[in-house]
């Protein structure tokens, strides 16, 4: 007499293992390509399947019961055998997509460059890039690899871009200025912004003047940037972010004083898995060039 065995299907598996995973129908709904409401159901009609709950339902994550913990082991099993099957590969199948969030100036700067160098190393990784705003309220989109921008915290975190900032200015304002000492900053007309205060700057060369207080406040290193080389005023920024206009001859150095920032950006996330481990790396090579290039730049520019 036939054993009665109740198969479930590969869609609802493959939905257990992401929800539990990712901790949450939305992240596995966009993973699997279909909606969230569907990835619920299949699990659902697992669960009815199996005659038990396998995931916790909680207001802001899902979180494995007993019975779903011993399951999901050997779900994943199950799984990677099936997939280590030649016939079931396909092409798309094996692009894995690779969520990553950064601050824009950090974005558009560095990786956005580059970034085509990191898809012709790893071709079988799918890098979705969303910006995320410094000093923002609220928590940052869900990511697999998050670069941070502000002041140290207590977590566990990894600084990029290791260099120090120093006055820019476009051209034809520093010939207006004519700046003969470093004093003759502080009249002059300096960008604000949050995200790099002049303070230290100010200390370092012996300066004694308040936080400029006049003019727009600048919520972008981008944006500040960019105000100096339309010459409306001197932006304190990072080499390696002005390195396309230091190289255009767009911005120069108003004073050669260096000093470190202020805030720095940090590698504050890396999920596990090969992929995100992967472009962690590229992600530190690509700074440390970054970095080289744009001190480079300022040698030849004296």
């Amino acid at each position: 007499m036939a054993q009665d065995f109740r198969f479930p299907s590969i869609d609802g598996l493959r939905a257990f293992e992401a929800a539990a995973r990712l901790g949450s129908f939305e992240r596995a709904a966009e993973e699997l390509d279909v909606g969230a409401s569907a990835v619920a159901k299949r699990v659902a009609t697992l669960e009815a399947l199996l005659g038990t709950a396998l995931l916790q339902r909680g207001a802001r994550a899902l979180t494995l019961t007993a019975e779903g913990r011993d399951y999901l082991e050997q779900v994943r099993q199950a799984l990677a055998l099936l997939a280590a099957m030649p016939l079931h590969r396909r092409a798309a199948q094996r692009r894995q997509r690779l969520r990553v969030v950064a601050p824009p100036t950090f974005a558009r700067q560095i990786l956005m460059p580059a970034l085509d160098g990191f898809a012709q190393e790893q071709p079988q990784v799918e890098v979705e890039l969303q910006l995320s705003l410094p000093l923002a309220e609220g928590s940052a989109p869900a990511a697999d690899v998050e670069v941070r921008y502000g002041a140290n915290t207590g977590d566990p975190t990894e600084r990029l871009l290791q260099e120090n900032v120093l006055p820019l200015a476009a051209p034809t304002l520093l010939a207006r200025l004519r700046l003969r000492r470093a004093a003759d900053l502080a009249a002059a007309p300096l960008l604000r912004t949050p995200l790099q205060p002049w303070t230290d700057w100010f200390r370092a060369a012996g300066i004694s003047a308040p936080e400029p207080s006049s003019g727009p406040k600048l919520l972008d290193l981008g944006l500040a940037l960019e105000a100096a080389v339309a010459g409306q005023g001197v932006a304190l920024a990072r080499p390696s972010l002005a390195l396309p206009w230091l190289r255009a001859h767009a911005l120069l150095p108003a004073w050669p004083l260096q000093v470190p920032p202020a805030m720095h950006y940090q590698l504050a996330k890396v999920a596990e898995g090969a992929a995100a481990a992967q472009f962690a790396d590229w992600l530190r090579r690509r700074c440390e060039q970054a970095v080289h290039s744009g001190a480079e730049e300022l040698s030849r520019l004296g």
